[in-house]
């Protein structure tokens, strides 16, 4: 689990937005930008070239969960 002082901090790097952590995925979103950075051995990934691109179904079931 990431940490929530640390997931304050951090924004996209493309785009500077606030972040959204998927817990079950073990990444943070970014949805302006429709991408998802990988946590590894809990370090987030915020790389651009390793990010995931999201559905937009992904996104929206993401979004309608409770913000952690």
């Amino acid at each position: 689990m990431i940490d929530k002082e640390l997931l304050d901090i951090l924004a996209c790097p493309i785009c500077k937005s606030r972040l959204r952590y998927n817990k079950a995925q073990q990444e943070l979103v970014c949805r302006a930008d429709r991408l998802a950075f990988a946590i590894r051995d809990d370090i987030p990934v915020m790389l651009e070239d390793e990010a995931r691109v999201i559905s937009g179904d992904e996104l929206d079931a993401l979004y309608k969960e409770p913000y952690v």
